[in-house]
């Protein structure tokens, strides 16, 4: 084997966490090449590795489109990281052009994603603590039979002294997303003391971190208005993040940035946890409801989303000042 396509086409943050692990086995692996395959914003996650290559690849377009994409690489084995039914018949196809070309030899290899210890997570009978997703992209790498990698993270240090505050505020989901007055008095709180604020998120999101930096001084906003390696060249310039369970909190991980994360109808438990981040610095109210959901899109069963509106500013900022003093 001397070509795998590592194929994981969303979510951002789950493309995130494959990255440390797809360098790690190129690494432990000089003699075989890896072509990831994922959204084209992302390739700067996996830059700086001789024997990884990337394909941007967009998960809206047909099955047939990605196919053939996908065929293109020339692969000799497929690490399907993603296991969804789109995907999934594009490698189907996949797998029957090379076996129709004689290349018996070509397998795919699928995620196992756990599905039931987090339908039971989710459900409250019984709260385990997940592998990590990190682990189990490695699990498809050394089924394959490749060299074998230790995962465990090195523990991201202290921020970088006198280095700016990030704040990302919104996720995808609304059960992972922090009330919005609960993240503005921060901000408010951060720049009273004379902290330099950095308010991450997209073009959407613009209009209310706008508005914010427009309110409270040494607060910018650089919503929509980077693109993405030159996020991740100013995170790494960060004293810390401030995010929810979100790509951000990922992004951040992946820069070598400490995240200090909020999480309500998911849980840092639940596997999806910022590579490397320390898990004191993750503030979860640990409601007995929690968590209800495995990426925060169900509805809360209180229609109040207690489980967020139940960690104050004071809290995230003492933490954040434990973090800092750890410097």
């Amino acid at each position: 084997m001397k070509h795998v396509l590592v194929v994981r086409l969303s979510a951002l943050g789950d493309v995130a966490l494959l990255a440390p692990v797809v360098k790690a086995y190129a690494q432990a692996n000089p003699g075989v090449l890896f072509t990831v395959a994922a959204p084209p914003r992302l390739e700067p996650l996996f830059g700086g590795v001789e024997n990884v290559g990337f394909l941007g690849v967009c998960k809206k377009q047909s099955a047939g489109a990605i196919y053939r994409q996908l065929q293109s690489v020339g692969a000799d084995a497929v690490a399907d990281m993603h296991v969804v039914n789109r995907v999934g018949w594009a490698l189907g196809r996949l797998r029957l052009h090379e076996w129709s070309r004689l290349h018996l030899g070509f397998r795919i290899t699928g995620l196992r994603k756990g599905r039931w210890s987090r339908w039971l997570m989710t459900h409250g009978l019984w709260h385990k603590v997940r592998r990590p997703q990190y682990e189990r992209y490695g699990d498809v790498f050394r089924r394959m039979g490749l060299q074998p990698v230790d995962l465990t993270p090195v523990e991201v240090p202290a921020g970088r002294s006198g280095g700016a505050i990030g704040v990302a505020p919104f996720a995808q989901h609304t059960g992972k997303i922090w009330p919005l007055e609960h993240t503005e008095r921060l901000v408010a709180m951060l720049a009273g003391r004379g902290r330099r604020v950095v308010l991450f998120g997209g073009v959407g999101e613009a209009p209310v971190l706008d508005r914010w930096a427009a309110l409270y001084p040494r607060v910018v906003s650089v919503a929509g208005r980077l693109t993405f390696s030159e996020e991740l060249e100013l995170m790494q310039t960060l004293a810390l993040m401030v995010s929810m369970d979100s790509a951000n909190m990922h992004f951040a991980s992946a820069a070598g940035v400490p995240v200090v994360s909020i999480w309500g109808a998911t849980h840092p438990d639940g596997g999806f946890y910022g590579y490397g981040q320390a898990r004191s610095n993750a503030l979860c109210a640990g409601l007995p409801c929690q968590p209800c959901s495995a990426y925060g899109s169900r509805p809360c069963r209180h229609g109040d989303y207690r489980c967020l509106q139940a960690i104050t500013p004071e809290m995230v900022l003492e933490r954040i000042d434990r973090v800092l003093d750890e410097e």
